[in-house]
């Protein structure tokens, strides 16, 4: 089934039976359809993946896999493309030569802070019906319904943490 995305999002009544799941979905759309690689300077998964390694500074690439949420295939072709930029680098794990460690390079901080400062500007325009601590609660709601995703119980971040660690 085909769903043409440029018909415009119409509002949606707060008392209306539209569940929260569908309203991310429609607020993801429209932060996708603004988030260009012209307004960002790159795409929003390489945005994504600089961000995690700034987090994490060094990682294995399974780890930016998992905590992308982005199959290991995909992250491998994302990976080259940040590569050939020069803004990540990939190398050989000495303890394990079946891994790779990935971390970003100076050229990375510095593309992420030029994206990061891109992104702000529309999520001021995207959220700004919202007041500062109303954000800070969208945020820590967001993240506490992903650290719910993870099977095992323990935190999602704690995890990611102890694998881009490891």
């Amino acid at each position: 089934m085909n769903i043409d995305t440029s018909l415009p999002l119409t509002s949606v009544d707060e008392n209306s039976s539209t569940g929260p799941i569908l309203l991310l979905t429609q607020l993801s759309r429209l932060v996708s359809r603004r988030s260009t690689p012209e307004l960002l300077g790159q795409t929003l998964k390489e945005l994504a993946a600089l961000s995690f390694l700034r987090d994490y500074e060094e990682t294995t690439q399974q780890a930016l896999t998992d905590g992308l949420c982005i199959d290991a295939n995909y992250c491998v072709l994302l990976l080259n493309d940040l590569e050939s930029a020069d803004l990540v680098e990939r190398r050989r794990d000495p303890l394990d030569r079946r891994r790779h460690i990935v971390s970003m390079t100076a050229e990375g901080r510095a593309a992420l802070q030029r994206a990061e400062a891109a992104q702000q500007s529309l999520e001021d325009e995207m959220l700004g019906a919202l007041d500062e601590e109303e954000r800070a609660n969208l945020a820590h709601l967001l993240r506490k319904a992903i650290d719910g995703q993870n099977s095992t119980g323990a935190s999602h971040s704690s995890s990611h943490r102890e694998l881009a660690q490891s």
